[in-house]
């Protein structure tokens, strides 16, 4: 649900989200995902409203951990209770089905974290708990105290990082995954290239290192990979890119945004697209064979990531 209003340029209008949103619960999206800190607050609402008609039918994730008055991080049990209470209402619904840590506040041991999101369980405000951009050592600390159901880290074709020790913690505690940016924030959709604007709106593509000129250019690689795989299967690049997620683990559930119709019948349509093993290996050694160019974020917010 990002995109309808956060860092993703010029912003559709009510109308058409609700639109968007109504086809995507037609055709079996039961999940959507939103955030206190997209836009901040207006996010939340906007799901709140467009998803009214659906209560019950679909499951909401939300996050905190953010300090909005001061754009840092607060985790603190009193923060996340209020959090909680005012993130109900936006959305307009009696419990939270997943509340993640947004990110990890090194202020805060992460035991207190999972503590406070505990008793909204016990208090049936929440249903679910979940972390994001984490390592592997916190997640086995948190889920000691209230049992961690999902993690959202990116993670993608030019960005496996997750695979190292977060994937294998996951299945051995039995936790799911849930790989924000699938697509590479719309690259592996091959329609950006180095002449691609992204000063439009509040599209934060452009402070990051991957999408400057000379990245695109050299990163391009992988998107003709992708698109010399697909053309003799009959799909896209965008599809190829999530069937190999699915296909890497069952537990791993893609959530891919858009603003269009079009893009999420594409995005759904991925689902029918089954990789084999030697299928999944084919791709991943002809992409091991580019050098990928720019790191995922600048360093500012590199460093609130896999702590």
């Amino acid at each position: 649900m990002m995109g309808m209003n956060y860092h993703r340029g010029l912003f559709p209008d009510l109308k058409t989200i609700a639109t968007l949103t109504r086809h995507a619960v037609e055709q079996g999206v039961d999940f959507f995902d939103t955030a206190e800190a997209y836009g901040p607050y207006t996010n939340e609402e906007l799901t709140g409203e467009v998803l009214a008609p659906f209560r019950g039918k679909v499951a909401i994730g939300t996050k905190f951990g953010h300090s909005l008055d001061s754009d840092g991080l607060d985790s603190r049990p009193e923060r996340i209770r209020q959090v909680c209470e005012e993130s109900l209402k936006r959305l307009k619904i009696e419990a939270i089905d997943l509340f993640y840590q947004h990110r990890l506040d090194p202020n805060v041991p992460i035991e207190d974290v999972a503590g406070a999101v505990k008793d909204l369980v016990q208090q049936g405000k929440v249903k679910h708990f979940g972390l994001c951009e984490v390592r592997a050592e916190t997640i086995r600390r948190a889920h000691t105290i209230q049992p961690v159901t999902t993690i959202q880290s990116e993670y993608h074709l030019m960005w496996r990082e997750p695979e190292k020790d977060v994937l294998p913690v996951c299945e051995e505690l039995g936790i799911g995954f849930v790989p924000y940016s699938p697509v590479n924030r719309g690259f592996l959709t091959g329609a950006i290239n180095e002449y691609t604007n992204f000063n439009i709106g509040s599209d934060n593509r452009n402070i990051l290192p991957r999408f400057t000129s000379e990245a695109i250019r050299a990163n391009t690689a992988v998107v003709e990979v992708l698109n010399r795989f697909g053309r003799t299967r009959g799909v896209t690049t965008a599809q190829i890119a999530l069937a190999w997620l699915m296909a890497k683990k069952p537990w791993i559930v893609p959530i891919p945004g858009t603003t269009k119709l079009a893009h999420l019948d594409e995005n759904l349509r991925a689902a029918d697209l089954i990789l084999s093993p030697e299928e999944v290996r084919e791709l991943e050694d002809a992409v091991s064979q580019i050098t990928i160019v720019g790191d995922h974020y600048p360093a500012s917010e590199q460093s609130k990531v896999g702590k």
